[in-house]
């Protein structure tokens, strides 16, 4: 057996209540616990970073250091890297809790994360632990499906930070290990369901704020493969058994046929505005070759190129999530938007010579 490894869990919010009431219970509950957390501030005289660790006595440092970029991997890179190898060397302490900036996406940090725990890294006497999200049951249907933005809430990571407060909830949850969730789900019952339609599949949910104690959290290890194909558009699939019983649904549709690019560009509202939670891939026959990914939540929609099929046959699957009477208008406009049985008969040769209309979502096109 080699050395025992410090263990680290990721803590991701959209709320900054619900991040530090966690940590705070993980440290009384836990003398031996030290959490590192991190905010962002961007201004325009510069971006800052405020670092905290905290234990079971208090704080133990509090510091503001500049950054040259105000973004979250650059913030990882700079200082949050150094520091848990400063605090995993201390010997005070048996376990990390790492509390990511308010918004902060938990797959980029844990991403930068395992690369720096390898052998021979700064990080190696540590390894990653549960990735872990809250929510407020009270809050996270208009989290998720309305139109906030972050910055309307004061909770943007950078000034040009436009995203929708349900585009960043949206993916902590889908990501997490564990899902720790405030309010009784027999008070908020659509709330409750809607959650165990967009968290992972193979992630767990813990009611109660405080009933996931820290041997629980460090007792798995977060395996980044498994949860970075969590968000992975090739893989989008339903919430198999989440449940229906008051209102909320699973929309699975699907097709090998590809959409018609000007009748996408056309109607994209169609598929993508509303109160819904949406994800999956298409393709389009002006570039066959390119998985194209499909992201909305928060009254926005994602649109780009994910990369080539990687030798998989093609296909279009988009899987919508919604709590209203969406759902016969969203098949038939997935039904007008991808080609007919006879267009695709017509082949796909005619396509590589026309303009390609999506160039400005997708990108430029790399052959013909």
């Amino acid at each position: 057996m080699g050395p025992v490894r410090t263990p680290v869990v990721v803590l991701s919010s959209i709320d900054p209540v619900e991040r530090d009431a966690v940590v705070l219970g993980l440290l009384v509950d836990s003398p031996r616990v030290v959490a590192l957390r991190h905010d962002i501030h961007d201004d325009e005289d510069g971006g800052s970073l405020r670092r905290v660790v905290a234990d079971a006595s208090g704080v133990v440092e509090d510091e503001t250091v500049p950054l040259e970029h105000a973004c979250l991997s650059c913030a990882v890179r700079e200082d949050a890297v150094p520091t848990l190898a400063r605090l995993a060397a201390d010997g005070r302490w048996d376990a990390i809790v790492l509390a990511l900036p308010v918004s902060a996406e938990s797959l980029p940090v844990v991403r930068a994360l395992g690369w720096a725990m390898r052998p021979g890294e700064p990080l190696a006497r540590l390894r990653l632990a549960d990735a872990v999200a809250t929510v407020d049951l009270a809050t996270f249907e208009d989290d998720l499906l309305g139109d906030d933005l972050l910055v309307e809430r004061g909770h943007a990571l950078t000034e040009d930070d436009r995203r929708a407060v349900g585009e960043a909830l949206a993916a902590q949850v889908a990501h997490a290990d564990l899902v720790l969730v405030t309010g009784d789900r027999r008070d908020h019952p659509v709330a409750s369901d809607l959650l165990d339609h967009v968290r992972a599949a193979d992630g767990r949910r813990q009611d109660g704020r405080y009933g996931a104690g820290l041997a629980d959290l460090v007792a798995h290890e977060h395996r980044p493969a498994r949860a970075e194909r969590r968000l992975d558009p090739a893989y989008a699939a339903p919430v198999a058994g989440a449940p229906t019983d008051h209102g909320v649904w699973s929309l699975d549709l699907r097709t090998p046929h590809p959409f018609h690019p000007e009748r996408l560009l056309h109607g994209v509202h169609r598929l993508g505005d509303g109160r819904l939670r949406s994800r999956g891939r298409f393709w389009v026959p002006s570039r066959p070759d390119t998985l194209c990914a499909w992201d909305g939540a928060g009254g926005q929609l994602s649109v780009g190129a994910a990369g080539p099929w990687g030798g998989r046959r093609p296909d279009t699957r988009i899987v919508v999530v919604g709590t209203g009477d969406e759902a016969p208008a969203l098949r038939d406009a997935f039904e007008d938007l991808v080609l007919s049985a006879a267009e695709m008969r017509a082949g796909l040769t005619p396509w590589l010579g026309r303009p390609d209309v999506l160039e400005p979502w997708l990108g430029a096109r790399t052959s013909a």
